[in-house]
């Protein structure tokens, strides 16, 4: 058994929680392998993967979403994919599109409600691994994502399990924290990413005519500005707030029919206490894990000079455990 999360000792305040793993671990330590994939609307998204993928009815795949700007190298992905391995589950990560530091080919991108990708993926990954549990784990936006697509599709999910972490389940709660305090800096880190990936993207003339104009100041002022002249127009939505209440994960918790466990800490630097689901809005398939303390993808415990990555080992488990249920 896991024992529940407690900060480590000198890492109690949610910022340091949240920055910690970053410097701690700040290279990424496991080589995979990328495979391009062409979408059927003509664009590109990478999977990598660390091992050979394999069709076998013993061993899960996993396919981990990672967060805003994140990537293969992000130190929670990194992280969760030596834990998985250890335990023989197979790991597959999906770069959303345009992340990784390599443009796609059109102007949309992507966003916190972008279900369609990854449920197209694990419909490739069906088709080629028929016999494997497909299994998914998100963080943040990728953690959205993630119950955004399971509440979608309900009973007709093709995941056996998943575990969200850290999701913004309520993007109007979500975009207001983040204007707030020492939230603004994570803000204008993310912000200042954005701009530079789409000015990768803009070195092409044809896409650079699709999008609004990377030089205008105020689309970067904030997550709400950004999203109305950038996220929004690029993805089919009517404005911001179409774009908020549209992409938000928590009115779709009750719908969950998959063992959903769902991982938050109650002072998360990106996200509104408000927007933490209680166990009235959720479904019978979710379990959440409600912790205090941890901040945003955080959850170190030990100490500073012997840190524990708690979520390497809380979410592994968990996965197992449906692993095991199934086979009964």
């Amino acid at each position: 058994m896991i024992s529940p999360f407690a900060p480590a000792v000198g890492l109690g305040n949610c910022h340091l929680q949240t920055i910690f793993p970053r410097f701690h671990r700040p290279q990424p330590w496991i080589h995979t392998q990328c495979q391009w994939l062409q979408t059927p609307d003509g664009d590109r998204i990478a999977l990598h993967t660390p091992v050979k993928l394999v069709d076998d009815p013993e061993r899960p795949l996993v396919l981990v979403l990672h967060g805003l700007e994140g990537s293969v190298e992000s130190p929670y992905v990194q992280g969760i994919m030596q834990a998985l391995l250890a335990l023989r589950f197979q790991v597959a990560v999906m770069h959303f599109r345009g992340c990784g530091g390599v443009p796609n080919l059109m102007a949309r991108a992507y966003h916190s409600g972008d279900s369609g990708d990854p449920r197209w993926l694990a419909a490739h990954l069906r088709d080629r691994y028929p016999n494997t549990p497909l299994m998914a784990v998100g963080y943040s936006l990728g953690g959205n994502v993630l119950l955004k697509w399971l509440g979608e599709d309900g009973g007709d999910s093709p995941l056996s399990a998943a575990v969200s972490v850290s999701a913004p389940l309520d993007l109007h709660a979500s975009s207001r924290r983040m204007g707030q305090g020492f939230s603004k800096v994570y803000q204008r880190h993310l912000l200042n990413s954005l701009r530079q990936s789409l000015r990768k993207k803009a070195l092409d003339p044809e896409l650079a005519r699709q999008m609004p104009a990377l030089d205008e100041q105020r689309y970067f002022s904030d997550f709400r500005h950004f999203d109305d002249h950038f996220t929004a127009p690029l993805h089919g939505f009517l404005g911001v707030d179409d774009y908020y209440t549209r992409a938000s994960s928590k009115p779709l918790l009750r719908h969950i029919r998959r063992p959903t466990l769902i991982i938050h800490a109650a002072d998360d630097p990106f996200v509104c206490p408000s927007a933490i689901p209680t166990s009235d809005e959720v479904g019978s398939h979710v379990e959440l894990d409600i912790t205090s303390k941890g901040g945003h993808v955080g959850f170190v415990s030990g100490s500073v000079w012997r840190p524990v990555y708690w979520l390497e080992q809380r979410i592994p488990q968990f996965l197992a455990k449906q692993l095991l249920a199934r086979g009964r």
